[in-house]
């Protein structure tokens, strides 16, 4: 059990249960509040690789709790819709967003986006695509819902699947997005056949790193102060599988990497 859901859960249904646990307070908590790799720093180097400039219209897709979608709206001066699967952090979204704020929120999923089709300049998706079952249907719906000639922007974990030990390609790894992250290459692959011309492949492992060691530190820290029993146990497996990724990274089998397209 991981935040109140199951592996079999997660083996059942991934995309719903990953947007359950990123919008829970314990995900938050372990991730600092910083749900993807570099932040705000590098959400705003994705959306300069992909020419967001004001007054564009971007759609922020798996957007959680709308970090980026607010962040896109107040510093670069966009029009943002952001979508999410997870009813609370939809909530937690509209709830956060100012009065006057140019950014606005939907319940949907990303492999079929309530949308209409060429609505925005820019489809904006970071630390999610890798969660989807359906990753060419969800990269087909970001296509469709950009303009000729407007691009797509993807930060996301990439990985050598099968350089990746076994407990890193389980039903639990994919909580830490790893299980089935795609590499660099083939998430292009998935553009190419969407009908998108990828532009740029810029890599961070860097960033992936810093937050692994984060992870595992404040595990450690929760491990210790967890009474004995199945938590302590949990805890225990869940570090372990942050130390496996923290090696991955480091033998180049495990990455982080911005990707843009034009559609």
């Amino acid at each position: 059990m991981i935040a109140g859901i199951s592996l079999d859960d997660l083996e059942t249904d991934p995309k719903g249960c990953c947007a359950r646990l990123y919008e829970s307070d314990a995900v938050r908590w372990l991730l600092d509040d910083e749900l993807h790799p570099g932040g705000e720093r590098l959400t705003l180097r994705l959306a300069q690789l992909a020419r967001v400039a004001p007054g564009a219209r971007v759609v922020d897709v798996a957007c959680g709790s709308g970090a980026t979608t607010l962040l896109l709206a107040r510093e670069l001066g966009c029009v943002t819709v952001g979508v999410d699967l997870g009813a609370r952090a939809i909530d937690q979204a509209r709830r956060a967003t100012p009065a006057d704020a140019r950014a606005s929120f939907l319940l949907g999923d990303a492999e079929k986006l309530p949308l209409p089709d060429a609505g925005f300049d820019v489809a904006l998706s970071e630390c999610s695509l890798c969660t989807f079952p359906a990753k060419p249907r969800a990269i087909a719906e970001m296509a469709r819902v950009v303009r000729p000639g407007g691009r797509i922007a993807i930060a996301d974990v990439t990985a050598n699947l099968d350089a990746l030990p076994a407990a890193l390609r389980s039903a639990a790894a994919r909580v830490a997005c790893v299980a089935d992250a795609s590499s660099a290459d083939e998430y292009a692959a998935l553009l190419r056949n969407a009908g998108c011309e990828p532009l740029a492949i810029e890599p961070h492992d860097t960033e992936l790193r810093a937050m692994a060691d984060r992870v595992e530190a404040r595990l450690r820290v929760a491990r210790m102060l967890a009474p004995p029993g199945d938590d302590r146990e949990r805890i225990r497996e869940a570090a372990e599988l942050a130390r496996l990724a923290i090696n991955a990274i480091a033998r180049g089998s495990l990455g982080y990497t911005l990707i843009t397209a034009r559609a």
